[in-house]
């Protein structure tokens, strides 16, 4: 199983791809630098791939899911409401290829502010 590490300040967050073109594009890529930015309960940051729009590209996603949203190319991790969620919902801005699940606690990412640097890498490799 193909993994990513997401290092953002004190936050650290492990990520077991799935076997999609984004999950392969963003693995290939590693390691990268990025910023954070923030949107409601969201964190995102561009990465260096571009991958095209997956069939199964949605909006609402779960606790512990990483998607990566082609407009913007960036990843973005959900951990909570969003100024376009429904009640308790995880709504993105708009569709995303979910590409990674993490079993860490996506919570912790509140503690992230804007700007910050992420780095991304392999583990386990």
């Amino acid at each position: 199983m193909r993994k990513l590490r997401m290092t953002i300040g004190s936050v650290t967050i492990d990520a077991e791809l799935f076997d999609t073109p984004t999950a392969a594009a963003l693995y290939a890529a590693a390691p990268f630098e990025s910023r954070a930015t923030t949107w409601g309960e969201e964190v995102y940051f561009t990465a260096p791939v571009r991958a095209e729009r997956e069939a199964d590209a949605r909006e609402v996603v779960e606790p512990g899911e990483l998607a990566y949203r082609v407009e913007g190319e960036a990843v973005v991790i959900g951990f909570g409401p969003t100024p376009n969620s429904q009640a308790d919902e995880i709504r993105l801005a708009m569709p995303a290829n979910v590409w990674a699940r993490t079993d860490d606690d996506v919570r912790q990412l509140v503690k992230v502010e804007a700007g910050q640097l992420i780095r991304v890498e392999p583990i386990g490799a």
